[in-house]
């Protein structure tokens, strides 16, 4: 999969460390990297390397070279957590999950590329896959506080959970096919896997 779409600009590629190198810029050049040499074949080491920085500066910035791919996602559970708290009293519980997820997902043409890069390592290499349940538990955990909030109960009751759980789950369907079908926005798979979710599939 190349990384022709990446902007390199946001990362210069010139040995001795940048001025003011920022995690955004190390996580890009390790996308390239893990692009052009795989995941597995790709070491801290080189990261550091490529991006003029220490090892010890590229582990302030990421707990291990897997968190490199986590790190938008986490992210975007705090972009929800702050637009789930913006949606209208008047918006139903199942619209304002779609709304929000939806909206948080916009992503740029100039974002596209990279994204999927993203999302195809996640979902293919098996020590990203081993270290994916600390961040889909915390996605689940912001919708699942909003339903709580909107259903008046507790946030670990069954009805709160099972809904966290479930949009995870066609969120996850809807990038998989976007990915495997490198057409169209991602919002519309996920547009159409939430409303299929709100009316039971019917």
């Amino acid at each position: 999969m190349s990384m022709a779409s990446l902007d390199r600009s946001a990362a210069p590629m010139r040995r001795g460390r940048p001025p003011g190198t920022s995690a955004r810029e190390v996580e890009v050049i390790a996308l390239r990297l893990f692009a052009d040499q795989g995941f597995d074949g790709t070491t801290v080491e080189q990261i550091a390397a490529e991006a003029g920085v220490s090892r010890r500066t590229f582990f302030r910035y990421f707990d291990s070279k897997a968190e490199v791919l986590w790190h938008q996602f986490d992210a975007e559970v705090g972009r929800l957590r702050s637009a789930f708290g913006a949606v209208a009293a008047d918006v139903g519980l199942m619209d304002g999950i779609r709304q929000v997820v939806v909206g948080v997902n916009r992503y740029g043409a100039e974002d596209v590329g990279e994204l999927r890069i993203r999302m195809h390592l996640i979902s293919t290499v098996p020590a990203l896959q081993a270290s994916a349940a600390p961040h889909y538990d915390s996605w689940e955990r912001a919708v699942g506080d909003f339903a709580a909030a909107r259903l008046g109960l507790p946030a670990d009751s069954l009805y709160p959970l099972a809904i966290g759980r479930a949009t995870l789950a066609v969120c996850r369907a809807a990038f998989d096919r976007w990915v495997a079908c490198a057409d169209g926005d991602l919002t519309s798979y996920l547009d159409l896997a939430l409303s299929g979710l709100a009316r039971g599939f019917a």
